[in-house]
């Protein structure tokens, strides 16, 4: 069983920048493959960003790519996702999830556990 903890979100500006926080309980955190996913109000959630358990192999949705950055320390079973350059289309809740695997998925079916969300809203 995992836990996640999402922290890190709020509000801020066209431009600025959020670092948000995935904090996960378990002896085996450098086992799971982690993603990042959103959810606008009245859309579906989306694929933000995708991270292997060691951190080697990564993948971003377009929409995000070169301005959002995943890592992951497996010491603090905690992964991160950088935010920079934020546009309002960003606003939405941020979720983490957790799958056991070596593989990286980028859709949601995969993923068996998920955080509570963490709200972003960016304003123009």
């Amino acid at each position: 069983q995992v836990q996640l903890v999402e922290s890190g979100g709020g509000l801020v500006q066209a431009g600025g920048s959020l670092r948000l926080s995935c904090s996960a309980t378990g002896r085996t955190f450098s086992s799971y493959a982690m993603g990042w996913f959103r959810q606008a109000p009245g859309k579906e959630r989306e694929f933000v960003a995708a991270i292997n358990w060691s951190g080697s192999i990564t993948f971003y949705a377009d929409a995000v790519k070169g301005r959002f950055t995943i890592s992951r320390d497996n010491a603090k079973n905690t992964v991160y996702l950088q935010m920079n350059s934020l546009k309002p289309e960003d606003t939405a809740v941020y979720y983490c999830a957790a799958r056991a695997s070596a593989a990286v998925f980028t859709t949601t079916a995969p993923y068996n556990y998920w955080g509570q969300g963490t709200q972003v809203t960016v304003s123009s």
